[in-house]
């Protein structure tokens, strides 16, 4: 079964970077450009794990990862940030909001691979 990610980044070049990395890892990819087009992608789609910004505009990763958990449907769905943040604070608030999993760009494509299996399996 190929699994399914949505990236949600406002970065079109972190998100080209990500499609890239998936799509080669055999991830079939679905993306958006900030929390709310994410929410609206996800409704629509079932996906097996999303992977978001937390700076962005609209709605930030954080208030994305909320909305995504006051969805009782998806409190188990594994949620990844990948961002340039790097404070205690900023990853207590992802952690807090129900991420699963913090990564710090720029990534590494075999340890986000790696990281994928991982939370899914």
């Amino acid at each position: 079964m190929t699994l399914r990610v949505l990236t949600v980044d406002d970065s079109r070049t972190i998100l080209a970077m990500l499609h890239h990395t998936l799509s080669n890892a055999g991830f079939e990819v679905l993306q958006a450009e900030d929390g709310k087009q994410g929410l609206d992608v996800l409704m629509s789609h079932n996906v097996d794990v999303v992977i978001t910004d937390i700076n962005m505009p609209v709605m930030d990763g954080i208030e994305f990862i909320k909305n995504v958990r006051a969805s009782g449907q998806y409190q188990s769905l594994p949620i990844l940030i990948l961002t340039t943040e790097t404070s205690q604070d900023k990853r207590d608030q992802g952690k807090a909001a129900g991420g699963t999993g913090w990564i710090v760009k720029p990534f590494d494509p075999d340890k986000l691979i790696s990281v994928i299996n991982r939370v899914v399996h």
